[in-house]
């Protein structure tokens, strides 16, 4: 599990995070979500010990990163992307990490067949797209086969195949119990990713806990319902005192803040005839806009 309390960073008089507290459990994929400038990359700093907080702390497995008996072989992450000295190869790199912290060179092989690079091994990295590089991000942050997963946006510059891989990657940490950690502002890819999701803004955190908590909740769902005598089903449904419009071309009763049961059963109580009855969850990306509305940094001029 990883930790973070009260986590306070500033530069100066630019406050980073504040009082920023969370957990990550083990066995999940966390997702890490938040508007530009909102402190993500910072907190994920400070659980590795490249910046140190004003206040507060993160700890993994209980510790803080420094005091991991193996860091590399306990957490793996990227953090960034171009962090490699660019007159190397992507096997020099990997030979490098490998013989600084005692691996095996095979692992260096089974690295870049499992992250698909072998095709470019030889390749001096400064000639890497930024795909490219996000896998050698990638297969550095898993050369000592991790238990934690810290990646912030590994999916920027990847093709589908490579974000379908990145994806499949972290579920299959996780379901053998890893720990993951993963940033990215690709709402729908993290719908179909996490499990579970820590959103913040300006520093602060909004909201945590499972993504259906957010997806599915009665805030976040509408029930569709239609039928012969639409005045009498809004006349029956009044008594549950639900927030109730119609479709635009008026065919159709929304219903938000009741569940399909609820409705079905008023309904029936009512002996009205069902056309339909179909429950709507709020798209991720949805929430996510309506959480941070009042945390965006950067507003276009035409969504004020």
């Amino acid at each position: 599990m990883i930790t973070v309390e009260n986590l306070t960073k500033r530069y100066g008089k630019k406050t980073a995070t504040e009082q920023l507290s969370f957990t990550v459990p083990s066995g999940q994929v966390t997702g890490f979500l938040g508007p530009n400038g909102s402190g993500k990359s910072t907190t994920m700093r400070c659980m590795v010990g490249l910046d140190s907080p004003t206040q507060g702390r993160a700890l993994i497995k209980g510790v803080h990163y420094s005091q991991l008996d193996s860091p590399l072989t306990t957490v793996g992450a990227l953090l960034d992307a171009k962090a490699f000295h660019p007159a190397r190869t992507a096997k020099q790199h990997l030979t490098v990490v490998a013989e600084t912290h005692g691996f095996p060179r095979s692992r260096v092989s089974e690295i870049l067949d499992m992250t698909g690079l072998s095709g470019v091994a030889d390749k001096k990295v400064k000639g890497f797209s930024l795909g490219m590089g996000q896998r050698l991000g990638i297969a550095t942050a898993m050369m000592g086969n991790p238990e934690y997963l810290l990646l912030d946006e590994p999916v920027n510059g990847l093709d589908p195949d490579g974000v379908r891989w990145v994806r499949d990657l972290v579920k299959n940490h996780a379901r053998i119990g890893g720990t993951v950690l993963i940033s990215s502002h690709l709402m729908s890819e993290m719908a179909m990713t996490a499990t579970n999701l820590v959103v913040i803004g300006n520093g602060r955190l909004i909201a945590s806990g499972p993504i259906k908590q957010f997806t599915e909740s009665a805030g976040h769902t509408t029930v569709r319902v239609s039928g012969p005598d639409l005045g009498a089903m809004g006349e029956a449904l009044n008594q549950l005192q639900p927030r109730l419009e119609r479709s635009e071309n008026g065919d159709v009763l929304l219903i938000q803040g009741r569940t399909s049961a609820e409705v079905g059963h008023a309904l029936h109580v009512a002996g009205l005839e069902i056309h339909e009855l179909t429950t709507l969850h709020s798209s991720l990306e949805d929430v996510f806009m309506e959480l941070t509305g009042q945390a965006v940094e950067f507003r276009a001029g035409g969504n004020r």
